[in-house]
């Protein structure tokens, strides 16, 4: 496959990609034409149908993955594809994962490690409710391997759902250990599961949007709402443990304005606010100095979550 970063004027294009966007437009002479944005995992394209109605340009519409030729030019400075057929393609022409961001991590490794954790909670009930989703729900385990951790601002990729979740984890693994007065065995659980509903507050890829669901209610009370229902089908599961769990996510974002319905009441729930900004704002700062060169140390510009102006630290030699 040639990838969109590889690709140079004056190239005949004959591959496939994911139509990101398609939108109908007017030529100032009032002549229809489709512009398109390209994508795959190592950039986007812009793209231009100037006729069509022609030959070789069949149906298709945004986010759907398509097979186009066409000649690479530039415009203002900017790589285009004048498109001279187009099909749209059917599952099992492309791996999907070339076309959209992935993480960096191996995801089999990371969800061993995931469940290597809960392996090790010794609490009856709270393993139980862990399994229960993690395990023996063999669906909920596939979304959540493939699922992002959100639209944008940090793990906006497959799989990031499942890097931000065992980061978190592994925060509050520290923090049990550094701090012996909390509850290692509740920290991690609500670790593992504070995000779990954001596989119904966002769309799978290629979308990655923000659904209905998430619009009106949000992950956080979609995840508890799920939770309960995980837990009352566990006999006997203990209620005050249930509410503790329940208000340690409902907490998680650490400020009413930031979100959560409650401020933490509990030194657990404290934990995993901090687990988790840790983990987003790190994150963060990683994807913002992703392409800057280690022995760059200029200015990045305004960043509007961390309310200032960044930059890379210092190497010495």
């Amino acid at each position: 496959m040639k990838y969109i970063e590889s690709l140079r004027e004056g190239e005949r294009l004959n591959e496939i990609y994911l139509c990101k966007v398609k939108q109908s437009a007017l030529t100032k002479a009032g002549k229809p034409y489709d512009n398109l944005i390209l994508q795959d995992k190592t950039g986007t394209l812009d793209a231009k149908i100037w006729d069509p109605g022609s030959v070789g340009i069949d149906e298709f519409d945004s986010l759907d993955y398509i097979a186009v030729m066409g000649d690479v030019t530039s415009f203002q400075g900017n790589l285009q594809l004048n498109v001279k057929r187009v099909r749209k393609v059917s599952e099992g022409e492309y791996d999907p994962k070339d076309y959209l961001p992935v993480s960096e991590k191996n995801i089999d490794e990371m969800y061993a490690e995931l469940l290597a954790l809960i392996a090790s909670i010794k609490q009856p009930y709270l393993k139980k409710l862990l399994e229960s989703f993690f395990v023996e729900d063999a669906d909920f385990a596939k979304r959540f391997q493939f699922h992002s951790a959100a639209k944008s601002v940090h793990h906006g990729f497959v799989g990031g759902l499942l890097e931000h979740t065992l980061s978190v984890a592994k925060n509050c693994d520290y923090f049990s250990k550094a701090y012996p007065m909390l509850n290692r065995d509740l920290l991690l659980a609500s670790g593992m599961l504070h995000d779990i509903g954001k596989l119904d507050e966002l769309s799978v890829f290629p979308a990655n949007d923000y659904t209905d669901e998430g619009q009106l209610l949000g992950h956080i009370v979609i995840g508890v709402e799920e939770i309960g229902v995980h837990m009352r089908a566990i006999p006997g599961f203990p209620r005050g443990l249930g509410n503790e769990l329940k208000h340690c996510i409902l907490a998680h974002h650490g400020e009413l304005e930031y979100g959560s319905p409650k401020k933490p009441a509990l030194p657990e729930a404290l934990a995993l606010s901090f687990a988790d900004n840790l983990d987003a704002k790190m994150e963060t700062f990683r994807e913002i100095l992703a392409n800057v060169p280690e022995n760059n140390l200029e200015w990045q510009g305004y960043n509007r979550l961390f309310e200032t102006n960044v930059r890379r630290s210092g190497r010495e030699s």
